[in-house]
């Protein structure tokens, strides 16, 4: 092979996923905050694999970066190398028969803070050998980094006018119920009812989520099906901000048990029949479904969820990761 000069680790892993990263989230920033590094670090990685192959693989596009063709490339490539990395990685903690290992996880906002840290905690405290890793992300988000490789285990949600997407080669458990309140201010008229219909909501003014998020989806097709226009007078990213609003008599929400915890003064949860429920769920490669870490993750989640007794007097039923019975991600409903 006269001519040809080939450098021995030309392809470092790490540098791949890095590369990898960057492809999925579109930005160097993204990429980053998945992979717990900083951005001058993912660059760092970037540009010492633009040395090893001689190629240009990140061009300024304005104020971002964007791949090149030979980048797209290279990037294919570092998916299937990662995923035949995974296999091995799940076969040998097959074996060892112990959580163990890096086990990256991905939750929404209220999950991360509700559920997620005592999760953690006890998965660190039994498993010393398993390294998990926690990033926050939009619930949208997450399915689709569970399927591109990007986090090994997601804990998401969906409601029933938004059903969770289930791509080929993703699996799901069903983690539990989080079933939602209306919160109003302290002294409120419906303070004194025992149950509220979706028929009495006209005529208030709401603290709402943005339009787009599901909550906001779910408040406006309600009163419309009801009859009611909705006065949507306050708009806030976080469910801890909607409920200060509320507790401030600034309005009325729809809220999430897990996004609420302990009301603050001023704020009262009153019966909405029928209320909106949130279904959580763990979601998995199918790649990945024999894992240990995942079991262990999986049966955590599940065990901690009833414990906070959200809606679930016990543990969800269902099958946990490398059951042969586990919920199959091509197409098939999530809810049975």
């Amino acid at each position: 092979m006269a001519g040809r000069r080939y450098h021995r680790g030309m392809l470092d892993l790490s540098r791949l996923r890095a590369l990898h990263a960057v492809s999925v989230h579109g930005s160097v920033a993204g990429a980053a905050a998945a992979l717990g590094y900083t951005p001058s670090a993912v660059s760092q990685q970037i540009a010492k694999l633009e040395r090893e192959t001689r190629t240009t693989l990140l061009e300024r596009r304005g104020r971002g970066v964007a791949l090149t063709e030979e980048a797209r490339h290279l990037a294919d490539t570092a998916r299937e190398l990662l995923a035949i990395v995974e296999r091995a990685e799940t076969t040998l903690e097959e074996r060892r028969g112990q959580p163990s290992g890096l086990l990256t996880v991905a939750a929404f906002a209220s999950a991360a803070r509700g559920l997620l840290p005592g999760v953690l905690a006890e998965l660190a405290a039994r498993h010393p050998a398993l390294d998990v890793r926690l990033t926050e992300v939009d619930p949208h988000l997450s399915v689709d980094l569970v399927a591109r490789g990007v986090t090994d285990l997601a804990v998401a949600h969906d409601w029933d006018i938004a059903p969770l997407p289930a791509p080929e080669g993703i699996e799901q458990a069903v983690i539990g119920d989080d079933h939602c309140d209306l919160v109003v201010p302290a002294g409120h008229p419906f303070t004194a009812r025992a149950v509220i219909r979706r028929t009495d909501l006209g005529g208030e003014r709401w603290v709402c989520q943005p339009p787009g998020r599901v909550c906001h989806d779910w408040l406006v097709r309600t009163l419309r099906t009801a009859g009611h226009e909705p006065d949507i007078a306050h708009v806030a990213e976080e469910n801890h901000t909607i409920v200060a609003l509320v507790a401030a008599g600034l309005g009325v929400a729809v809220v999430p048990r897990l996004g609420t915890g302990a009301l603050p003064p001023g704020a009262v949860a009153v019966p909405l029949e029928p209320g909106p429920v949130r279904r959580l769920y763990a979601l998995w490669r199918t790649g990945a479904a024999r894992r240990p870490a995942i079991t262990a993750a999986v049966r955590t989640l599940r065990a901690h969820w009833t414990a906070r007794a959200l809606g679930a007097a016990t543990a969800p039923e269902g099958p946990l990761p490398g059951d042969s019975a586990s919920v199959r991600g091509s197409g098939e409903a999530a809810r049975q």
